[in-house]
């Protein structure tokens, strides 16, 4: 059976290279690689020899120190993207990989230890004990309320819901949205010309008291515009637009509204 060996607080290469780290205050993503591996071989020249096994993890990881630090010396190497690559990357990674699994570990541990504190008990109290339920006293529990008490109550809650309601909005009717379809306005418009020749856009719209049916009046005229049933004139800007037939009606069909 091997001999388990932890270095001070050390559990391994990478719990030492951290603590190193944490204890410059360096940039994990820039590390600097010639100072880390001095101090980290004063710790593996320090290290008790007793366990090889535990000895040679940090000496592997020596040993990468050592060739991260003689290629930091080189020209950097470039990879496919032609981008400049780093020596420490790798190392720098798995640092990264480990920092996250120890703050997991403690994470657990520490929901281990909560988890020993708490305690179950199942229920021991008899069935019967449990249904009773002790009796009301009503002369208690009215106290001395009446009923003239309760009404004075109830009407304070009902003006207090009255002063909740807007005076105004309250009396508003309903909103309810107008359907006007293109097909509905073209029977109308086509009656229209077939009594009329040459019109005002105006007169179109004698009979629409709404801002929806004047819209869907107005594409209507443009589809027919469109397919050179009627033509439109308008002398200046804002003044009233003059539409002239210039097809039978009785011709006009359906407008698809799609």
């Amino acid at each position: 059976m091997g001999i388990n060996v932890k270095l001070q607080a050390f559990e391994g290469p990478l719990d030492l290279l951290l603590h190193l780290i944490d204890k410059n205050k360096v940039n994990i993503y820039d590390i600097p690689i010639v100072v880390i591996t001095e101090q980290y071989m004063e710790y593996v020249n320090q290290m008790d020899k007793t366990d090889l096994n535990v000895v040679s993890e940090f000496l592997v990881m020596a040993a990468t120190l050592l060739d991260i630090k003689s290629r930091m010396l080189l020209p950097k190497e470039v990879n496919e993207d032609g981008e400049e690559e780093d020596p420490r990357a790798e190392l720098v990674q798995k640092l990264i990989e480990y920092k996250l699994f120890k703050h997991m570990s403690l994470e657990l541990k520490d929901r281990q230890l909560d988890a020993e504190r708490a305690l179950y008990k199942p229920s021991t109290v008899p069935p019967e004990v449990e249904a009773y339920k002790p009796p009301v006293n009503l002369e208690e529990l009215v106290g001395d309320m009446t009923l003239s008490k309760l009404n004075s109550i109830f009407q304070d809650v009902l003006k207090r819901k009255e002063e909740k309601i807007d005076p105004v909005r309250s009396k508003f009717g309903k909103i309810e949205k107008e359907e006007v379809s293109m097909s509905d306005r073209l029977v109308h418009v086509k009656s229209f010309l077939m009594e009329h020749r040459s019109f005002s856009f105006t007169q179109l719209l004698m009979d629409n008291h709404s801002k929806v049916a004047t819209i869907v009046t107005f594409l209507v005229v443009l589809e027919l515009i469109k397919t050179g049933f009627v033509t439109v004139e308008q002398e200046k800007t804002f003044s009233d637009i003059m539409i002239t037939v210039q097809k039978n009606p009785e011709l006009i069909e359906d407008i698809d509204e799609e």
